[in-house]
């Protein structure tokens, strides 16, 4: 198994892409961090899949609080005094003009796609840079490439995480740390069935493979950059989006 004797966090880990990583890193051997603000689904995703026989505890955390990122820190590290893979796919968006957005909507796009992976990933980073071995996976989007209609602020936050991964990959490269990044495109999770079906529509025509992605699709290119396949791979984007955006 690919991730046998690892510890891995998954953020986001009660649905959709979140919740297909955490069932993906379980089937491949690791002990997995089931990190979610919802407390309901959490607790009952735990129990779904300890009941498979996988090894995985929930912890509460809200990524867009500093104080829960620390509270998490520490009930994390006292359970499992080392982890090796932290993989931040909590996202949120809404489809809506720029000119339309709030101030307060402006900070919780930020808040949750782009300070949440560089909390989350500053919590456990210490340890691996002690170990000399960390895999670090965020889950940023094709938005934050090629940029995306009515989605002007994510698109930001999304493009700011992938030069996070970029610029941490330089930095923690010496310590045998890799950090990368997957986009996916336009998936069938929770978060986009609330789009009104004219968009969804819309996304899959633009598609060339002419359907939305799925779940556990951006989930193995998750669990690729956390396995030992991509221990020479660092910096680097990776699109899970069936040619919708074909980015150099």
């Amino acid at each position: 198994m690919k991730l046998e004797n690892k510890v891995a966090i998954v953020t986001g880990a009660a649905s959709g892409i979140g919740l297909a990583t955490a069932e993906t890193f379980c089937a491949e051997g690791a002990e997995v961090v089931l990190a979610d603000i919802d407390r309901e689904r959490g607790k009952q995703t735990e129990t779904a899949l300890t009941g498979k026989g996988y090894k995985a505890k929930y912890f509460h955390l809200d990524v867009t609080s500093f104080d829960s990122v620390d509270k998490f820190k520490d009930e994390v590290l006292a359970w499992r005094p080392g982890v090796d893979i932290v993989a931040n796919v909590a996202g949120w968006g809404m489809n809506q003009a720029f000119v339309l957005n709030t101030r307060d909507f402006w900070r919780k796009v930020v808040d949750i796609n782009l300070m949440g992976p560089i909390a989350v990933t500053r919590a456990f980073l210490d340890g691996m840079m002690e170990r000399k071995y960390g895999k670090v996976i965020v889950v940023a989007s094709d938005a934050g490439r090629v940029g995306s209609l009515g989605e002007t602020v994510y698109s930001g936050a999304k493009g700011g995480a992938i030069a996070f991964c970029k610029g941490l990959a330089r930095e923690m490269a010496r310590y045998n740390i890799n950090v990368n990044a997957v986009c996916p495109g336009p998936t069938d999770t929770p978060l986009l069935a609330a789009v009104p079906d004219k968009y969804q529509e819309a996304f899959i025509k633009a598609t060339p493979m002419r359907r939305l992605g799925k779940p556990q699709e951006v989930a193995d290119a998750i669990l690729f950059f956390a396995g030992p396949q991509s221990d020479f791979i660092t910096g680097q984007v990776l699109s899970v989006n069936g040619g919708l955006a074909i980015v150099g």
